[in-house]
């Protein structure tokens, strides 16, 4: 393996990463939101990771990580009894998203920190190639 399937491979969690990190903010972002229906309320994203292994030749692989796409949270909205709302249905009920802010919280510090990793992999690959360049000379 040379360096530069490390910068591909960092590359890989690095696009992962923001795109976990652009969930976790767009469901903090509807966390307060409110509907009159639990069909239309907002429902918490979030993405599933799978491991890219594909085998270059026989004696070193290829690694990653690629988004396999990013599924809606079965857990059920919050009614919340509110009758003088203007959005309140029939029964005097709201809904609001099935958000947990301190999970998110939770999730875009591990995706911050995981951002942060990896692009301290790049930069490290990145000085290895170029002290290597500079034994020549």
């Amino acid at each position: 393996m040379d360096l530069s399937n490390v910068m591909d491979i960092a590359g890989t969690a690095l696009s992962a990463q923001s795109i976990r990190l652009n969930t976790t903010a767009s469901n903090m972002a509807n966390a307060d939101s409110i509907s009159s229906s639990i069909d239309q309320t907002y429902k918490a994203r979030h993405p599933v990771f799978s491991a890219i292994q594909q085998a270059m030749n026989n004696e070193y692989g290829l690694g990653g990580v690629r988004v396999e796409g990013i599924v809606e949270s079965q857990a059920p909205a919050r009614p919340r009894y509110q009758p003088d709302h203007p959005m309140a249905d029939e029964q005097g009920y709201v809904y609001q998203p099935n958000v947990n802010v301190v999970e998110e919280m939770a999730n875009m510090i591990s995706a911050s920190r995981s951002y942060q990793t990896n692009v301290q992999v790049a930069n490290t690959a990145k000085q290895l190639l170029v002290r290597t360049l500079q034994l020549g000379q």
